[in-house]
C-alpha cells in the first residue's frame, strides 16, 4: 500500500440527505392533503343552503358566517362580522324581542332548536329562518362564552303550511270557512259573547229549489250560483262577522257583539245582495232567492246549539211560508 495513500471517509451525509428529502415530500403531500380538504370543505359550506355562525356572547361580536348567509340574507358577511347590528337590522321588527331573547335562552338551556323567526333579505323580501344555536364547550381556561349555530331558510316550507292550513278550513268551491272551520270560530265566538255577556246573532240561509236548478241548467251552473251567494255573504257582512258554507246550499252567519235587530238589518242587505244577482244558461236568464233563519243569544242558551237549532227552525218556516223571506227565531 503506498505510504501516502488515506482511505476515503465514510459518507455520513448521503442519509441525512434522503431523511430530508423524504420528509419534505412528507410535508408536501401532508400540505396538499390539508389543501385539499379545506377545498372540499369550502366546497361544502358552499352547497349547503343553510348559513353556519358562531357568536361571541361578551363581545357581541360574529366570529364567523359561512358562505350561505349572503345568499339568504343578500347582506355582505364582512359586514355581519364587523358588527353585530348588521344581524339585528335584518330581522322583522315584529319578531327582534324574541329573535333576541331566544338567543339568549341558549346560555341556560345550552340549546335552542325551534327557534323560527322573519328577515327582511336586501331585496326587502320577507324570509322565514329555522336559527338553531347551541352553547359551544370551550377549553378549560377558556373564559368566553361562544354560541354556534346554524340558519336555514324554511320560507317555501311556511308558505305551504300557510296553504295548507288555508285548505284546511276553507270551502274550496266558494273560497269562504267550510263547515269545521265555521262552527269553531262560531263556538269561539258564543263562548266570548256568555263570558262578557254581549249580544250575538245566528243566522242559517238556504238557496231555495236549488235542486231545480242542479237538474235543469247541470252542476257546473249549481256551482257558479253557490260562488255568487257566497260573494254576497261576504259583501253584506260587516268585518269581523263570520260566514260558512255548512252544507250543499246552506250557508251560516255569526254575527258578535250584533242584537237582534242589528242582524235584522244585515240578513235583510244580504236577501237584497242575492235577489240583485242575475244568472244565464244559454239564451236563458234566471235568478235565485233564499230562505233565512236568524235568531240572537239569550240568557238562557248555555250552548252554540240553541241558536243553531232555532235558527234552522226559523229557516224551514220560512221555507214553508213560501220561501224568498227571513223568519226571525
Amino acid at each position: 500500500m503506498p505510504k501516502n495513500f488515506d482511505p476515503p471517509l465514510s459518507d455520513t451525509s448521503a442519509p441525512d440527505t434522503a431523511e430530508t428529502l423524504l420528509a419534505l415530500l412528507h410535508a408536501q403531500a401532508e400540505v396538499a392533503r390539508l389543501s385539499e380538504r379545506e377545498r372540499l370543505f369550502s366546497s361544502l359550506l358552499e352547497s349547503v343552503n343553510a348559513a353556519l355562525w358562531a357568536f361571541d356572547w361578551e363581545t357581541r361580536q360574529v366570529l364567523y358566517v359561512s358562505p350561505a348567509y349572503e345568499r339568504i340574507f343578500g347582506r355582505s358577511a364582512a359586514l355581519v362580522m364587523a358588527d353585530y347590528c348588521e344581524w339585528r337590522d335584518a330581522v322583522y321588527p315584529d319578531d327582534l324581542a324574541y329573535a333576541e331573547q331566544s338567543l339568549a335562552d341558549v346560555l341556560v338551556s345550552g340549546a335552542v332548536e325551534d327557534r323560527e323567526y322573519r328577515i327582511i333579505n336586501a331585496a326587502g323580501e320577507v324570509r322565514w329562518l329555522s336559527d338553531k344555536c347551541f352553547l359551544k364547550q370551550t377549553r378549560e381556561g377558556d373564559q368566553r362564552v361562544i354560541i354556534v349555530g346554524i340558519a336555514e331558510d324554511i320560507t317555501e316550507k311556511k308558505q305551504l303550511e300557510s296553504e295548507l292550513q288555508r285548505l284546511a278550513t276553507i270551502d274550496v268551491l266558494t273560497q269562504s270557512s267550510n263547515r269545521r272551520h265555521f262552527f269553531e270560530c262560531a263556538h269561539q265566538a258564543f263562548e266570548d259573547a256568555c263570558a262578557d255577556d254581549t249580544p250575538l246573532s245566528f243566522l242559517l240561509l238556504d238557496i231555495d229549489d236549488f235542486k231545480q236548478i242542479n237538474d235543469s241548467y247541470g252542476h257546473q251552473e249549481g256551482d257558479q250560483v253557490l260562488q255568487r251567494i257566497a260573494d254576497s255573504g261576504k259583501n253584506a257582512l260587516r268585518r269581523g262577522d263570520l260566514f260558512g258554507r255548512i252544507g250543499g246550499e246552506e250557508f251560516a252567519a255569526v254575527f258578535p257583539g250584533c242584537t237582534a235587530e242589528a242582524a235584522q238589518q244585515i240578513a235583510q242587505r244580504l236577501q237584497r245582495e242575492i235577489q240583485r244577482l242575475s244568472f244565464s244558461h244559454g239564451q236563458q236568464v234566471y235568478r235565485v232567492t233564499v230562505s233565512q233563519g236568524l235568531t240572537d243569544r239569550t240568557q238562557n242558551d248555555e250552548l252554540l246549539d240553541s241558536l243553531f237549532a232555532r235558527a234552522d227552525e226559523a229557516m224551514y218556516q220560512a221555507k214553508r211560508q213560501g220561501k224568498n223571506q227571513i223568519v226571525q227565531g
